[in-house]
């Protein structure tokens, strides 16, 4: 028997114009369109400049568990099923998850359309060391659950990218800087490609405090890794005298390389060409 495809389609996260043009295809040839928001997949759709000739049908956190099993009976009749969600890829803190692990259950292909990511998207504009990040995702909302999950992320190394209400803002940078300390490095990221996006960095306590003012919009935070700091200048000079270093003691080159770019926070490609370029 032939199955039909799940599609993850990602979403623009701010300008509907960042959408790729498979975006339109897939949902304009679709046979099922689930949809977190039928309203915001209707506003895209006029935007796109497209029409939806498959059937729509909702499928958001309320319903997820009991409208999955509709789409899959959907997929293994041979239906191309589009899944988006209100901004990004679904799945990822959004709906999604289930119908994707019950597609490949039962061995249903799933593929996605690449798009906008508000992770990557602050990740890339942090500032911050990019070579290794986790995605945290939402932080709990009761405060003892927030504060045991920060603490279990204080000797985190890699750079750390977390999703946030608005309204919790606040309360989530003071529970990361009474976790993480006051000087940790942080970027919070808020209306992303929107006409109002800014990017606040600092230390937690800056940030804290320029939070207490009130923050509006879609709010992603990120945060350095402990011990994920600079300690050495970034300069050419600088960085082929600490590879060198490390060469004399018998590390490798291409180990001094990689180690020395994650102490001075910059490319490796950039510590490569002081290396190797006069």
């Amino acid at each position: 028997m032939t199955t039909g495809v799940l599609v993850l389609a990602a979403t623009p996260i701010g300008q509907y114009d960042d959408a790729p043009p498979r975006l339109a295809r897939e949902l304009a040839g679709a046979d099922v369109v689930a949809a977190e928001d039928t309203r915001r997949l209707k506003r895209l759709c006029a935007d796109l400049g497209i029409t939806l000739t498959g059937r729509v049908v909702s499928y958001f956190e309320g319903n997820e568990q009991a409208r999955t099993p509709v789409l899959l009976d959907a997929l293994l009749a041979g239906e191309r099923v589009v899944l988006v969600t209100d901004a990004g890829m679904p799945s990822v803190s959004d709906p999604g998850y289930r119908l994707v692990a019950a597609a490949v259950e039962s061995d249903v292909h799933v593929t996605a359309v690449p798009g906008p990511s508000a992770v990557l998207t602050a990740l890339a504009v942090s500032g911050l060391p990019v070579d290794r990040f986790c995605f945290e995702g939402f932080l709990p909302r009761k405060a003892g659950e927030r504060a045991r999950r920060l603490a279990a992320l204080a000797g985190e190394e890699r750079t750390m990218v977390f999703f946030e209400a608005p309204h919790r803002t606040e309360a989530a940078l003071a529970a990361m800087a009474e976790a993480l300390g006051d000087e940790r490095p942080g970027a919070v990221c808020r209306e992303l490609t929107k006409t109002h996006e800014e990017v606040r960095r600092g230390p937690l306590a800056e940030l804290v405090a320029w939070a207490a003012d009130g923050v509006r919009g879609e709010v992603t935070i990120v945060v350095q890794g402990a011990g994920a700091g600079p300690d050495l200048a970034q300069d050419p000079d600088s960085l082929r005298a600490a590879v060198a270093e490390m060469e004399a003691s018998g590390t490798s080159r291409k180990d001094a390389i990689v180690q020395v770019a994650r102490r001075a926070g910059v490319p490796k490609r950039e510590v490569y060409q002081a290396v190797h370029v006069p």
